[in-house]
């Protein structure tokens, strides 16, 4: 069972600080997506004997393992806040709450002004229904 429910209300009066740090997550991974592509092309060519391309390499390295860091530490703020992430590129959120008697979450994606939508735990986003 979720540590937190949310009512209507509670979830919306969260979003501020949801939208802030779901915009961080997106550009962190972002950041660390296109490192990870660079110290790939990098460890390529660092086997065919590029020393510029290894020495690049470490520092790529470093700053790929800070971004990731980084994010893992957005991501855990996030889920600080009683709400759970699921879809990090389309900005997914969903908010433990009680409706009818049982858990649901409410639904909410980045770009939309307020929660407008509920689900089944085990529907995800397209079993989404409007509140």
């Amino acid at each position: 069972m979720p540590q937190r429910l949310f009512t209507v209300e509670e979830a919306n009066a969260m979003l501020p600080v949801v939208r802030g740090l779901i915009a961080e997550i997106q550009a962190k991974k972002r950041e660390l997506d296109g490192l990870s592509g660079e110290l790939e092309t990098l460890l390529e060519r660092a086997s065919g004997n590029g020393h510029d391309s290894a020495a690049r390499g470490v520092v790529v390295r470093a700053a790929t393992a800070e971004a990731a860091s980084e994010l893992e530490g957005l991501l855990t703020k996030l889920q600080a806040t009683g709400c759970e992430p699921k879809g990090i590129e389309e900005g997914l959120v969903d908010f433990p709450s009680k409706r009818e008697g049982r858990i649901v979450y409410l639904c909410w994606k980045m770009g939309e002004e307020e929660i407008g939508y509920w689900h089944e735990l085990d529907s995800g986003f397209p079993g989404r229904q409007p509140l």
